[in-house]
């Protein structure tokens, strides 16, 4: 692999969030440390990408649709980087290439039937050539499956076991039509039903209905002692907490567990003034949202009023959003582990990009440091195949990555 001409391949380059990633990486990267190049389907608009933003890197052309043409990529590079979705669509080629050429991969889906899928078909032998497959680099699903991994093992670094972790997420900026376009396809695949799977991603084995009863997806709007707020049903949680019990599974079959009976569950924390009321209305217009576009008559009437595929916000809206990720864990009887992960920009596209790029570069720079040494593979997580080696590259890269010593409560 260290032969190969590029160590990072940005797939995907010419997209709303595919741009965004070109001028990370020309902003991040020096040339003498990373070897990169981009790559899409249209020559004309990938070098339309490059000129603005004034980097000296090749172009590669391929449909994701070819394999052929996706073979000759993917084999010349040590790392994938892919934005272009909806990945049950675009991805599945890029995805088939990497396992068969041994190519570490990353991308910023959210679509857990089709992560599903792709454990399915490559986990083992992915697992068993050390490559690392790794989906979910974004805002899904950075932020949870990293802060649950640090409070669980500050934890443990104690001699107290971690029992469960609860994420409350605050958030500003936009959406991006392929974002969109992503969550639709997933309604038109009819992959509803396997999203509501408390355990979806979990290697196969059974669980009891008090395990399913105690991972279901909050449906409610309540009061949190804990967090001394209201809380609310969170619109991405039932794809981060299906990564997080991902790592904590794959985490037990290497003996590295997050301990027996864990549970994770996440929220959408909301502010004062009328709190109660927010947290009741946001409840509400979440089902309601999610109602209207499983119907045919009533999508095609929001469709041409959201934002389309190649679109998304301003760039006044993307650098005046921001995200926030509060964790806190309970680790034994009384003690209280917090975290909070912070960062300014949109979470759909600045720090997504930032979660991307630095996923990227961690696999690129960092081959020996990673978790599980250089023989880990398998359709992994952020957890499990990046770990402590992305937290320290998103903390360098500006980001509030922070746990606290446990209190007693």
């Amino acid at each position: 692999m260290s032969e190969r001409s590029y160590d990072v391949v940005l797939y995907g380059a010419s997209g709303f969030v595919g741009k965004q990633t070109v001028q990370y990486f020309a902003n991040h990267t020096a040339p003498e440390q990373v070897r990169w190049a981009i790559a899409g389907r249209n020559r004309q608009r990938l070098e339309a990408v490059r000129d603005e933003v004034g980097v000296t890197v090749d172009v590669l052309v391929a449909d994701s649709q070819d394999q052929q043409e996706i073979d000759a990529i993917v084999a010349q590079t040590r790392v994938i980087l892919t934005t272009a979705g909806p990945f049950a669509l675009y991805g599945n080629a890029l995805v088939d290439a990497c396992v068969r050429f041994k190519t570490h991969y990353v991308d910023i889906t959210g679509e857990t039937p089709w992560v599903r899928a792709l454990i399915d078909r490559h986990h083992e032998q992915a697992a068993t050539d050390g490559t690392r497959i790794i989906p979910c680099c974004g805002f899904d699903s950075v932020p949870s499956d990293l802060g649950t991994y640090l409070i669980v093992r500050r934890s443990q670094e104690l001699g107290i076991p971690c029992k469960q972790v609860k994420a409350y997420f605050q958030a500003a900026g936009g959406f991006n039509g392929g974002t969109l376009a992503s969550a639709f396809n997933l309604y038109d695949s009819q992959g509803l039903a396997q999203m509501n799977e408390p355990f979806l991603l979990n290697p196969i084995g059974n669980h009891t209905q008090a395990e399913l009863d105690r991972n279901r997806d909050p449906q409610l709007p309540s009061f949190d002692p804990d967090l001394n707020a209201w809380i609310a049903p969170f619109f991405m949680g039932a794809v981060n907490t299906r990564i997080v019990r991902r790592s904590a599974a794959l985490f037990e079959d290497w003996q590295e567990s997050y301990g027996a009976d864990f549970t994770y569950q996440e929220y959408l924390k909301v502010e004062e003034p009328l709190a109660g009321l927010k947290a009741a209305g946001m409840t509400a217009g979440l089902a309601l949202f999610i109602g209207a576009v499983q119907q045919p008559q009533v999508r095609s009437l929001l469709q041409p009023i959201l934002p389309q595929p190649g679109s998304g916000p301003s760039e006044q809206t993307m650098n005046e959003g921001w995200f926030s990720c509060e964790l806190i864990g309970t680790a034994g009887d009384r003690h209280k582990v917090r975290g909070l992960i912070r960062d300014q920009g949109d979470p759909g596209n600045r720090a997504t990009v930032k979660f991307l790029c630095e996923a990227a570069l961690s696999l690129a720079l960092h081959t020996v440091e990673l978790p599980g040494g250089q023989t880990r593979g398998g359709i992994l997580t952020p957890a499990t195949g990046l770990g402590d080696v992305l937290v320290q590259r998103l903390r360098h890269a500006g980001m509030t990555v922070e746990v606290e010593v446990p209190t007693l409560e």
